[in-house]
């Protein structure tokens, strides 16, 4: 079987974050599906990378995904926090049991307003920790809570996708993907 796994981008999202995210993703043949939330699929991202999303978000939506992650940035993180498809698909993700995660802004602009860090430990971009309520604010790289994984920002990136390598595949198949990117 197949795992699959969604990253959802908007104009203005984290550059770092989402290509370090699709690319240790699939260096562990996890199926990744970048989707996004605006109008068309080509993106450009803070730093003024342009990226194509390989489909729209609403299209994809009603399908099945072992995880569901959202990168930061602003203005990118922002806009996924406003779009309430996506805020619904994530809490039903979180509801099942399944893998969600954000990095850098996300996790305060979108996770904490989508409800679904309520109790969790978690972190984020530290600057913006002061906004948080309802959970635990955790001053690591990278936190898992169940299955609620988040990370603190661009320089986290690679650590924060090969823990959701690990959470979805193994720590055999991090530790592979770690070598062959020589962080190891």
């Amino acid at each position: 079987m197949t795992l699959r796994a969604l990253i959802c981008v908007a104009e203005g999202v984290e550059d770092l974050e989402c290509v370090t995210l699709i690319d240790v993703l699939r260096r562990a043949e996890i199926e990744v599906v970048v989707a996004s939330i605006e109008d068309r699929r080509m993106i450009t991202c803070a730093r003024g990378t342009r990226l194509t999303a390989d489909a729209m978000l609403m299209d994809v939506l009603a399908q099945h995904f072992d995880l569901l992650v959202l990168p930061g940035g602003l203005p990118g993180a922002q806009r996924l926090a406003e779009h309430e498809p996506l805020a619904q698909r994530v809490r039903e993700q979180a509801k099942a049991g399944l893998l969600f995660a954000g990095i850098c802004a996300a996790p305060v602009l979108a996770l904490q307003r989508y409800g679904v860090l309520r109790q969790r430990r978690m972190t984020c971009y530290p600057g913006l920790s002061e906004q948080l309520s309802g959970c635990v604010f955790v001053d690591e790289a990278v936190v898992v809570d169940g299955n609620c994984i988040t990370s603190q920002g661009p320089a986290t990136a690679l650590p924060f996708a090969l823990m959701l390598v690990e959470q979805l595949v193994g720590r055999a198949t991090r530790k592979q993907v770690a070598q062959a990117l020589l962080t190891v």
